[in-house]
């Protein structure tokens, strides 16, 4: 049985203490993740929500690996006690389970015990050739007719034997041995093992274009009405004649290649160097045996055979999932990172906000929403958001000069849709000619909002409305606050992923709540004014609890405490001890209710007052006080010193919002279409979305260009995550404009000068760790990267299947990305 504690914090770098502590809490006191980096520092040594997810996985991952363990041991042991033979081999089989420390190594031993359909080599079996190959393999050095010695294994003409265990003659007995054998060596651990490492090493990822690929339906059959939806084969032109090491091979290039495949556009298929795995195959199966030119001639074929036949679909199998689950792993790193940047964008708060959703044949959807977000005003105006003036527009104008003026309305958020830059032109007219100088204009991402104006809380909500203008109040109150409002919708459909529709959903779905929950949590919410879907985000509360919290609060009015969430149905005290210190009460009398200061450290606040001999809400913001204070006097076995710097810091600032003021985007109006775009133009946008190969960014033309990762910056950039982020506003520059395709190329080297390239790497040892692992979430471990062959002139190295050239950015580079995204 291997030490969990002592693996998980050997391979996480951390103290056995932190480790045990967390699993502890997590596991048997069933505490949530964020209240245990906020409010457990002292048992875990501070360390953060990441962390503790790491954790968290690996002692799932290690769990479930010893329940099998136990699981398989029952299955093998019962069939050893098939005969003393076999059980004599089972403490020595007993001991490779128990060493077995992943999944993999440990499906590659089961691999012979595992029920399975009836196989070539069992049907040998039953015709009783097993005894023919085990007198092959004892007397292989003095056999000269393999004939011979399997002619006594053939079923004699008058035997009653049934027709299918028949062996007609001495070619089929051999042909059954060899299947045994075959089976045999596709079964054994070590093999499969050698053959893995193998193909890891020399693999290569290729796809070709299927020929006569057509534009394809979602049935994968030619399309011929126009009016279909459709597969164009020309965005996956890159990957027409594609080869890449599958050790280097990029996930959006894997996801690209996979959905190409999918929709039956490209061939693909993973190149090994067969001669290689089939010649060390040999050599490793045959090890220590003397042979006669005829036995090695004959067990040479059968390993050949069982390579070919059972040994490489099945590994290259195993590739390919893994390849898929490092896309995976990947791509929703990728949109949990912007799914992040996005709700944690600056709020507008305590302000009357305008919201439009701009439309230009359906007409423009008015929303006005007060301070706290409830719904004042909405209306649709048709106008012709032209140039030109016309009644219509003029009748625009008065309308929105009226709504302005009626509402006092402080903000106005503009969708970043179709019509976007034209209500924007006529908003700016608006605020020009009435000299509403004090209003702010913003465009705000949209998108999801369609969707939530179709949910059930948005129905709920707004059961007269309709749903155009459910979604003018959405974008409204993403101005207000961005975290409150987009909790509301499914993450999937906020658009700001890698192929995110082409990843397990369910992997997708548990990590992007996380994310949710985290941020959630990170900024704490107002109990009195928060919907029930953003409740149920909170450490501890959940969906049902969520909506009886706010049953509770529409019956009987606001909570005027923290305790009084105890009178809630179904709120005992392990849920308060979770959620209270992320839930916030400004209504309260205790000033700590409405602070991040959990209810648990109460007292000891109150004697820090007391020996202060000042009220607690003189100490409140008073900077010389709170650093005076002697924090180590009031160290005890429930407080630490890491609980009580949070005090202090909250003191100082209680119910500060984390989240940092940030710009907002407003356009220029020079620009209002691709048309008008030039080649050479400094502009503002909006980073909308992050990907592995750049950043795509809303410069107000309907069509979001792409940065490529080469043109992010003037210093080599090998994540673009690290140097832009959803949400920025930013200057770019534009370098190319496809009218036709739509397609814009950006760049955010604004004076064009090239970016440094980085260091050559330093070339690797024989034998020495690669730095990136094939799968962050395969068998092999997230921290156990696989050895590379360092020198290996094998075929399919990166000398012979280069990977696809970044240098040159192209537009046949942006079509294949812009239409991969979508």
């Amino acid at each position: 049985m291997i030490n969990l504690v002592a693996k998980i914090s050997s391979e996480l770098g951390l103290k056995e203490f932190q480790v045990h502590n967390s699993v502890k809490l997590m596991f048997e006191e069933e505490c949530t993740i964020p209240f245990v980096a906020r409010y457990r520092k002292e048992m875990t040594g501070s360390i953060d929500e990441v962390a503790l997810r790491d954790i968290r996985d690996r002692f799932n991952y290690l769990t479930e690996l010893e329940t099998n363990k136990v699981k398989y041991l029952k299955v093998v042991e019962e069939h050893c006690k098939k005969s003393p033979e076999l059980m004599a081999k089972f403490p020595e089989l007993k001991a490779k389970f128990e060493k077995v420390e992943t999944k993999q190594e440990l499906e590659d031993l089961y691999l012979p015990y595992k029920p399975k359909r009836r196989t070539r080599a069992q049907i040998a079996k039953e015709k009783g050739l097993e005894p023919l190959l085990e007198q092959i393999l004892a007397q292989s050095s003095s056999i000269t007719d393999l004939l011979a010695i399997a002619r006594p294994f053939v079923t004699p003409a008058d035997s009653t034997v049934e027709k299918e265990l028949r062996v007609v003659d001495e070619k089929s007995a051999l042909a059954g041995a060899a299947d045994i054998f075959a089976e045999r060596v596709a079964e054994t651990a070590e093999l499969r093992s050698l053959v893995r490492q193998i193909s890891l090493d020399s693999g290569v990822l290729v796809s070709k274009k299927i020929e006569g690929a057509e534009a394809l339906g979602e049935d994968g059959e030619p399309v011929k009405d126009k009016k279909m939806k459709k597969t164009d084969p020309t965005k996956y032109q890159n990957y027409f004649d594609y080869r890449e090491p599958i050790s280097k091979a990029a996930s959006h290039r894997v996801m690209a290649v996979r959905r190409g495949e999918a929709e039956k556009v490209l061939r693909v298929a993973i190149d090994v160097d067969a001669e290689r795995i089939v010649n060390d195959l040999r050599t490793s199966a045959l090890q220590g045996r003397s042979m006669s030119p005829e036995v090695k001639d004959w067990l040479n074929s059968v390993i050949d055979d069982s390579y070919r036949r059972l040994l490489s679909p099945s590994i290259e199998t195993e590739l390919r999932l893994s390849l898929k689950q490092t896309a995976e792993t990947e791509a929703i790193r990728v949109f949990s990172e912007n799914l992040e940047n996005l709700l944690l964008l600056p709020p507008i708060p305590n302000h009357v906000v305008m919201g439009v959703d701009p439309g230009l044949r359906t007409g423009c959807k008015f929303a006005i929403i007060n301070e706290t977000g409830k719904l004042l005003h909405s209306t649709t105006i048709m106008t012709d958001l032209g140039d030109r003036e016309t009644n219509k527009t003029a009748s625009a104008k008065n309308e929105v000069a009226r709504m302005l003026k009626s509402f006092d309305v402080k903000y106005i958020a503009v969708g970043n849709g179709t019509g976007s830059r034209e209500i924007m032109r006529l908003i700016a007219a608006v605020l020009k000619e009435q000299e509403m100088h004090d209003i702010k204009r913003l465009v705000v991402n949209e998108a999801g909002a369609s969707v939530y104006s179709t949910m059930d809380i948005a129905r709920e909500e707004f059961p007269d409305l309709d749903p155009t203008i459910r979604s003018a109040v959405s974008i409204a109150r993403r101005l207000q606050d961005p975290l409150a409002e987009l909790v509301k919708i499914d993450p999937r459909s906020i658009g700001v992923g890698q192929y995110q529709h082409d990843v397990n959903v369910t992997k997708l779905k548990t990590s992007l709540e996380e994310v949710v929950e985290s941020c959630v949590n990170r900024v704490g919410v107002n109990i009195n004014t928060a919907s029930y879907k953003l409740l149920s985000y909170v450490s501890g509360i959940g969906g049902t609890l969520a909506k009886s919290i706010v049953a509770k609060r529409d019956k009987d009015g606001k909570f005027k405490s923290r305790k009084d969430l105890t009178a809630v149905t179904g709120l005992g005290p392990k849920v308060f001890q979770q959620a209270a210190g992320f839930l916030r009460v400004p209504e309260s009398a205790n000033p700590l209710d409405n602070s991040s200061v959990h209810p648990e450290t109460y007292e000891t606040l109150d004697q820090i007052a007391k020996d202060q001999n000042k009220e607690l809400k003189d100490i409140i913001g008073n900077k010389a006080i709170v650093e005076a204070i002697p924090l180590e006097r009031y160290v005890s076995e429930k407080v630490g010193m890491p609980t009580l710097r949070d005090i202090a810091a909250e003191l100082l600032k209680p119910g500060r919002d984390p989240r940092e003021d940030g710009s907002r985007l407003m356009y220029s109006d020079d620009v209002a279409e691709i048309e008008d775009l030039k080649v050479g133009m400094i502009l503002p946008g909006t980073v909308t979305n992050v990907t592995n190969f750049g950043a795509f960014v809303d410069i107000g033309v309907h069509q979001d260009g792409l940065v490529h990762i080469s043109e992010l910056a003037d210093h080599f950039v090998d994540d673009p995550a690290k140097v832009v982020s959803v949400g920025e506003v930013i200057q770019i520059r534009v370098i190319e404009v496809d009218v036709q395709r739509r397609r814009i190329g950006l760049s955010r080297r604004l004076e064009g000068n090239k970016p440094q390239q980085a260091a050559a790497p330093t070339p690797a040892r024989e034998g020495a760790q690669s730095a990136r692992p094939l799968s962050q979430n395969s068998d092999r471990g997230p921290l156990k990267p696989r050895q590379s062959q360092g020198g290996s002139t094998a075929r399919g190295s990166s000398s012979q299947a280069p990977a696809v050239p970044a240098k040159k950015f192209t537009m046949d580079d942006l079509l294949s990305k812009f239409n991969q995204r979508k």
